[in-house]
C-alpha cells in the first residue's frame, strides 16, 4: 500500500489534489470546465465535484482509494465516485467528492475469446472505461456479442454497464448484466485489491481466514446470508428485471453453494467496491430476424397477446405508446434529416401509412414489435408467422416484416423518438424520476388503465411517452418539463410515490435497469421494507465502514437529496 505523507499531518494543512497527484502517474484535474462536466449525467441532478482523477491503471485507483480512505479516517470530509461515459439517468456517479473517470485510460478491451466458457460461446475481458460501442466492434470481430447492451450502446460505457446491471432490448431472451459476470478485479474501501469469482466453499473458507478486509467481507457474506436466506428469497422482486437494492439473493450459487462477491457488485453503483477489470460471457448473435408487429386498440388484450407471442420466444418484444407514435411522425423531416439521403428517402416513403393514420386519427393505443431472431430466415420466419396465428380470434391488427430494413422503421421510432422530441421542444428537459419500474405482465389490464389516471392528473406539468419492453413488463416514461418552474420540481416528489406505490402493489420493482442513484435511493423502504434495508445497511457497513465509496446511493439516500441537488436551470 501506499504510504500517505499526511496521514499524521494536520488535517488542516491537508491538500487532497497534492496528495492524489503525488501517488498516481494519471491525471488529477480541478479546473472550472472539467469540474462542470463531471457534475452531471443525463439525470435531473447536479453534484459539483472536487477534484476529477483520471487513473492511468489498477494501481493508480487502488492509490486514490487508499488515499481518500486514510484521509476519511484521519478526518477529512472526503468521498469517491467512479464514472465512465456519464449516461447515468439516476445520478449515480455525481458526487461532491473526487470523481474517477476511467475512459481516459482504463478502456482497453483485453481479450475476447470463442469457446473455452462454462455458460456461454465466449467470453471478454475488458475495463470499465471502455465504450460499448467499441466493445461490441471487437466482440463481433469473434462473431460473439454481450447481449444485455441497453438502448444507449451507441453512447454508454462498460463501467456503466455493470455498475447498474443493464438489460435492453434483448433481455427477454438472454437476461440482464447479472447473468454473463464471471469475475472482477476490484479495488475494495481501504484501497487493498483483489478478484471476486466463484468459490467453492472449501475456498470461501480459506478466504474467511484472511486478516485483511476481504477476510471480513467473506466472513461477514457468508454468515449475513446463512442467517436470512429465507428473508432474502422472499423478498426477492418477482418480476425478470430488477436493478434496485443490493443483489444478496444472487450472492451465493445455488449448485456449488459457495460465494460469487461479484455477482454483488454488478448492479451496485460503485458503492462496495471499484472494478478495474472484468470478464462477462458472451454469447453467438442469431443471424436472421422476422419481426410481428401488432397495432393494440384494446389495451384489455395486452396481457393476452403476450401470453400467446412468448411461447414463440421472441429475441424482443417492445413496445411504444400513441403519444410516441404520433410526435415521432410529425418530428419525422428532423429525424431523417440526420439520415443519409438515400436511407432518409427510403424510410420517408416507408412511413407513408404511419403518416395517414396520424393524419385521420386512427392511430393505435400501443405499437408492439415482436422480434424473432433465428440461425436461418425460415426459421425466424415460422415462429413469426406462429406467433400472429396465435392471435387469432383477438381484435388486433398484425402484419409480419420478413427482414431487417422492414422493420428498421419501428425501431427508429422506438429508439429514438424521445431523443429528437427532448431536443425539438425547447425549454423541456427529460425528467427521468418514474422511468424504469416492471410490473408483471398479467397486471395490464388493471396496472395501465390506473397508471395512465395518475399521469393524466399532471399533464399540464409535462409531456410524456410511454415506451418499454412489453414481454418483461419493463416500462420507460420520461416526462418532458419546464425545470424552471418550482410547481414542476415539485411534482416529481409528489407523483413519484403514487406510480411507486402502484407498481409495488401490482408486484412490481421501482427499476429494471436504470438502478437506484439519486433519485430511487430513498423508495428502497417502499419496496423492500425495513428488514431487508437493513441487510443492505449491514452489507455497506462490511465493505465500506468509512463510507467514502458513493455515499447515499443504495444506502443512506433521502428525499433532501433530490430537493437540494435537482437542476432547475437546463
Amino acid at each position: 500500500m501506499v504510504q500517505c505523507a499526511f496521514y499524521t499531518a494536520s488535517m488542516e494543512e491537508f491538500d487532497l489534489k497534492k496528495e492524489i497527484v503525488r501517488v498516481i502517474t494519471g491525471e488529477v484535474k480541478d479546473d472550472a470546465d472539467t469540474l462542470k462536466k463531471m457534475s452531471r449525467d443525463t439525470s435531473l441532478f447536479m453534484r459539483m465535484p472536487e477534484l476529477v482523477a483520471c487513473p492511468a491503471d489498477a494501481a493508480d485507483v487502488a492509490a486514490i482509494v487508499q488515499t481518500v480512505h486514510d484521509a476519511k479516517k484521519a478526518g477529512a470530509d472526503v468521498c469517491v465516485a467512479a464514472r465512465a461515459a456519464g449516461t447515468d439517468m439516476s445520478g449515480g456517479p455525481l458526487t461532491t467528492g473526487v470523481v474517477i473517470s476511467f475512459t481516459e485510460h482504463l478502456n482497453r478491451v483485453l481479450t475476447v475469446e470463442s469457446g473455452n466458457d462454462p455458460i456461454a460461446d465466449g467470453y471478454a475481458e475488458t475495463e470499465p472505461g471502455v465504450f460499448y460501442r467499441d466493445f461490441e466492434k471487437e466482440t463481433l470481430a469473434k462473431n460473439l456479442i454481450l447481449p444485455s447492451y441497453p438502448a444507449s450502446r451507441e453512447l454508454c460505457a462498460m463501467g456503466g454497464i455493470v455498475a447498474n446491471n443493464s438489460g435492453g432490448e434483448r433481455t427477454l431472451e438472454y437476461g440482464k448484466t447479472e447473468k454473463y459476470i464471471e469475475e472482477m478485479d476490484v479495488v475494495l474501501s481501504d484501497g487493498s485489491t483483489t478478484t471476486f469469482k466463484l468459490f467453492s466453499p472449501e475456498e470461501v473458507e480459506e478466504k474467511k481466514r484472511l486478516k485483511t478486509l476481504e477476510g471480513a467481507l467473506y466472513r461477514g457474506m457468508d454468515e449475513l446470508l446463512a442467517k436470512n436466506a429465507r428473508l432474502i428469497a422472499a423478498h426477492k422482486p418477482k418480476v425478470s428485471k430488477n436493478s434496485a437494492g443490493y443483489a444478496l439473493w444472487n450472492v451465493r450459487d445455488e449448485r456449488t453453494g459457495g460465494l460469487n462477491l461479484a455477482k454483488l457488485i454488478c448492479g451496485s453503483q460503485g458503492t462496495l467496491a471499484l472494478w478495474t477489470r472484468a470478464r462477462l460471457a458472451l454469447v453467438t448473435p442469431k443471424e436472421h430476424r422476422a419481426m410481428l408487429v401488432i397495432f393494440l386498440s384494446d389495451i384489455a388484450l395486452l396481457p393476452e397477446i403476450v401470453k400467446r407471442v412468448l411461447p414463440q420466444h421472441p429475441e424482443s418484444f417492445e413496445s411504444y405508446d400513441d403519444h410516441t407514435f404520433t410526435l415521432a411522425v410529425k418530428l419525422l423531416p428532423q429525424m431523417l434529416r440526420q439520415m443519409g439521403f438515400a436511407k432518409a428517402a427510403r424510410l420517408g416513403i416507408d412511413f407513408i401509412p404511419e403518416a395517414a393514420m396520424v393524419a385521420t386519427g386512427g392511430v393505435p393505443k400501443l405499437i408492439l414489435m415482436a422480434e424473432f431472431a433465428e440461425a436461418s430466415i425460415e426459421e425466424a420466419d415460422r415462429k413469426a408467422f406462429a406467433a400472429r396465428d396465435a392471435l387469432n380470434g383477438l381484435d388486433v391488427q398484425a402484419k409480419i416484416e420478413k427482414n431487417e430494413k422492414e422493420s428498421e422503421k419501428y425501431w427508429i421510432v422506438r429508439r429514438e423518438s424521445f431523443s429528437l422530441l427532448r431536443k425539438n421542444l425547447h425549454g423541456m428537459y427529460a425528467s427521468p424520476f418514474i422511468d424504469d419500474f416492471v410490473v408483471p405482465p398479467e397486471t395490464y389490464p388493471e396496472f395501465l388503465p390506473k397508471l395512465n389516471a395518475l399521469l393524466d392528473q399532471y399533464k399540464s406539468h409535462f409531456i410524456y411517452t410511454i415506451a418499454g419492453h412489453i414481454g418483461n413488463g419493463n416500462f420507460h416514461i420520461i416526462p418532458l418539463m419546464d425545470l424552471s418552474k418550482k410547481e414542476n420540481r415539485d411534482v416529481i416528489l409528489e407523483l413519484a410515490p403514487k406510480v411507486y406505490r402502484l407498481v409495488i402493489s401490482e408486484g412490481g420493482t421501482t427499476t429494471g435497469e436504470h438502478n437506484d442513484g439519486i433519485i430511487r435511493t430513498p423508495y428502497l423502504p417502499m419496496l423492500f421494507g425495513p428488514e431487508i434495508v437493513a441487510l443492505f445497511a449491514q452489507v455497506k457497513e462490511l465493505f465500506d465502514p468509512e463510507n467514502i465509496l458513493n455515499p447515499g446511493k443504495k444506502v443512506g439516500g433521502s428525499f433532501d437529496d433530490i430537493k437540494r441537488d435537482m437542476i432547475q436551470n437546463v
